[in-house]
């Protein structure tokens, strides 16, 4: 027997005796595996209809091929570029400013020492996030409302115009930002919060025998303590590029806006199910996930490189 059927022999031994031996877990663990390989594997065989012509009657199987004739329909559409500069800008946006929102909010949580005013802190920055997005959506309708919401009373209160936000193109994006930020900044703390907890005490001792005052300590112990997590949120945030999501951005637009909210997403919507093109849909989907894919795959090649900290 060869030294390489030796060493394989023993290593299915030992992935066999750590799961006999952590058995309840991985049972515990197996509602998860069939809820992916139902809702996330077993859809996958539905990506071919990027590649038919598909017909609801015929089905998926008798549908005829067609090739890359639908990427090369949306390469050469006239709205190409739109989508990909609106889409690259708008999750552009959230990577500059909503990415280091949690983080400066966990680090600001962290420095509280009054523990019940700490956790009433957290509990109204979590809230936003078990809203419906209709409801955020309507909130904010309402907040910038030309007539009677808060933000244009406020305006004219102080001898200024009103403004109509969400009927003019080049504030859209900064209104979608401020409400993904608003929405999602109390959540995204929780990771960091359960990073900091990690960090040894007897670091931030030291800085302080050696005369760091808090933003030293900051600067020197908790960022450099968390500094893995927030690669590893960075390279999944990243990934996500292109990946707005339409849920928002359904409700808050109309056509006078496309200029600047239109993006991959809802132009899936309009094309893919409003006018029932689900090959063309698909299509531009799978576009979109591969090239999220590839940034995940560059990004962490990266971090790889000026890092200790990857995802593979």
């Amino acid at each position: 027997m060869s030294i390489l059927s030796i060493k394989t022999a023993g290593s299915r031994k030992t992935v066999l005796t750590k799961v006999v031996k952590y058995r309840y877990l991985y049972f515990l663990f197996l509602p998860v595996i069939v809820w992916y390989i139902l809702f996330c594997y077993v859809p996958m065989y539905g990506i071919i209809i990027a590649f038919k012509k598909y017909n609801v009657f015929a089905g998926i199987g008798k549908s005829p091929w067609v090739g890359f004739t639908y990427f090369q329909q949306f390469f050469n559409s006239v709205f190409f570029w739109r989508l990909i500069r609106n889409t690259f800008l708008m999750s552009f946006y959230g990577l500059i400013f909503g990415f280091p929102a949690p983080i400066i909010l966990a680090l600001l949580f962290n420095e509280l020492k009054n523990g019940p005013f700490k956790k009433m802190a957290q509990t109204i920055s979590y809230l936003p996030h078990f809203i419906s997005t209709v409801i955020i959506v309507s909130m904010f309708v309402e907040f910038l409302s030309p007539t009677r919401g808060l933000i244009n009373n406020l305006i004219a209160l102080f001898g200024g115009e009103r403004v109509y936000f969400l009927g003019d193109p080049k504030y859209f994006r900064a209104v979608y930002t401020i409400m993904n930020i608003w929405r999602s900044i109390g959540w995204g703390t929780i990771i960091y919060l359960a990073a900091l907890t990690g960090i040894n005490p007897e670091l931030y001792e030291a800085a302080i025998i050696d005369g760091c005052n808090r933003f030293r300590q900051i600067l020197h112990v908790t960022l450099p303590g968390i500094s893995s997590t927030i690669i590893i949120m960075l390279i999944f945030r990243v990934g996500e590029l292109l990946s707005v999501g339409s849920e928002s951005i359904i409700l808050m637009y109309n056509p006078s806006i496309y200029e600047t909210a239109d993006v991959i997403s809802t132009y899936v919507y309009r094309r893919g199910l409003v006018e029932a093109q689900y090959s063309f849909g698909a299509a531009v989907g799978l576009f979109n996930a591969v090239i999220g894919l590839m940034l995940i795959g560059v990004t962490n090649a990266l971090a790889k490189r000026y890092s200790e900290t990857s995802l593979w």
